[in-house]
């Protein structure tokens, strides 16, 4: 027996064609290295701990990204007890349609679009930035960030085009080197004593409270974007019904500590007196806290390497990206709300390469527009971008969760001993997002680096996309959802 979608009374009744999937033998690791890599935990070390401990809460950075990692564990909890019973690969997408029906379903699409699409645009202007630094860094010439953009645009298209598990190994090899600089620079510093000796400062109540805690949490949040990647690869998974519960959790598990133990060490290896100050200094001077800790702690020779695996956590990112959003328009059209050419699977590759040719299309377009337009790669394109995708993000695991419930609650036998997965911890984690929502809102303008109005134009950008969605409805409804058991 199954559980019919909600439905609006005016939308058509009929079951779309059977739908075409992707081919593919992704295990855990693989699908691990996918969510992390989109994570990309160089860059964030990089960029958002020391915005984190300049902006924030100073020493006590690292309790927001515990907090950001407890939400998203919480939210785990009801998206993984639904998982087994939505067998269509367009992740919150598919989980809204079953939960809440096709018109919030395609809502939540148009979100996850938009805030995936803003995020990969404004991780191509941070590319951009970083290789040219890079280059100038050895002395080479100053090019424009467009250059290498666009450069990094075409061999992301390249890599996206092809099988899912030739992606998945770059990622990996890009992942491995990328984490491994960062904990070598952990264990230096911790090994070394830091520099006022080792301590928790950072957990004491005097820390979590020298300034806006929730300023901490906003920036964790961003650090997680790209987490939903786990039940995007559902049709390219060895065995989803195992491999995907099992891949979510690590992910933000492994994610969470990382960041937390990471931002940690750096505040150690400045000294928690003093790390507040220094993380301002570097940011209003446009040094980088992350490659000056990593020349005092490891050398100028993996100071170097640091600022070359960095650009490879850029790039690595924006291939993770690139391929989420091939196949959230894969999905779509395979269900009949997108063009039915995008639901083609390369024949030798089973991939959606069609639609991955249009994505690079489209990201193309938008960096050219942003490069016309004349905006910085890092402020105008990155931290604008950055924002429209943290709104985005937070909205979609928030009605993800809604729509958890809503499911289970149609099924009451279903709820029988299982009360905490189907119900209290989603219900606990809507709470939790909506706090988190008001707390990137109300520090809107620091993700964004703009004024108040140009903030809030970004901001509701994921809001009319959902409502654009939601009133131009599916041209066709998910089916198979199960009953739950």
């Amino acid at each position: 027996m199954s559980i019919p979608t909600t439905r609006d009374s005016h939308e058509p009744t009929a079951e779309p064609a059977p739908r075409s999937r992707l081919a593919g033998r992704l295990g855990t690791g693989g699908i691990v290295f996918m969510v992390i890599a989109a994570a990309a935990p160089l860059t964030v070390i990089g960029g958002n701990v020391p915005l984190a401990i300049g902006s924030g809460n100073g020493a006590g950075a690292p309790v927001g990204f515990v907090i950001a990692a407890l939400v998203l564990l919480v939210f785990s909890v009801g998206f993984v007890t639904m998982t087994p019973h939505v067998r269509d690969a367009g992740a919150f997408y598919s989980y809204v349609t079953h939960g809440l029906g096709g018109r919030p379903g395609m809502g939540t699409a148009y979100v996850a679009l938009v805030a995936y699409t803003a995020i990969q645009v404004g991780m191509y202007g941070y590319f951009g930035w970083a290789v040219g630094d890079l280059v100038t860094h050895y002395g080479g010439p100053s090019i424009p960030w467009w250059v290498f953009a666009v450069a990094g645009l075409v061999v992301v298209g390249l890599f996206g085009y092809r099988h899912i598990e030739l992606s998945s190994k770059v990622l990996g090899v890009a992942l491995v080197l990328e984490i491994a600089v960062v904990v070598a620079l952990d264990v230096a510093i911790i090994g070394t004593g830091g520099a006022d000796g080792i301590s928790g400062a950072s957990f004491t109540p005097e820390a979590v409270a020298s300034g806006p805690l929730g300023i901490a949490v906003l920036f964790a949040l961003t650090g997680f974007i790209g987490f939903e990647a786990t039940a995007v690869f559902r049709d390219e998974a060895r065995d989803p019904e195992r491999t995907i519960p099992r891949a979510t959790y690590l992910a933000v598990l492994i994610i969470g500590v990382f960041y937390a133990v990471s931002c940690w060490s750096l505040i150690e290896g400045i000294g928690a007196s003093r790390a507040g100050e220094v993380a301002n200094e570097a940011l209003s001077s446009g040094g980088n806290m992350l490659l000056d800790s990593a020349g005092t702690y490891l050398g100028t020779v993996l100071r170097d390497v640091m600022q070359v695996l960095l650009c490879t956590s850029v790039f690595a990112c924006v291939l993770s990206f690139h391929n989420v959003i091939a196949r959230y328009q894969f999905a779509l059209a395979s269900n009949g709300s997108f063009p039915a050419p995008l639901a083609r699977v390369h024949p030798r590759h089973g991939s959606p390469a069609f639609s991955s040719v249009v994505q690079t299309g489209t990201a193309l377009v938008l960096v050219l527009v942003f490069t016309l337009v004349g905006l910085d790669p890092l402020v105008g394109v990155f931290g604008s971008m950055a924002g429209v995708a943290t709104v985005g993000m937070v909205l979609l695991m928030l009605l993800t969760s809604v729509a958890v419930v809503a499911f289970f609650l149609r099924a009451p036998e279903a709820r029988a001993g299982r009360t905490w997965t189907t119900v209290v911890a989603p219900v606990v984690a809507v709470v939790g997002l909506l706090v988190s929502l008001w707390l990137v809102v109300s520090n809107f303008t620091l993700v964004t680096g703009g004024s108040v109005g140009v903030s809030a134009v970004l901001g509701l950008i994921p809001v009319a996309a959902l409502i654009a969605g939601a009133a131009i409805g599916p041209r066709s409804r998910l089916v198979g959802a199960d009953q739950p058991k």
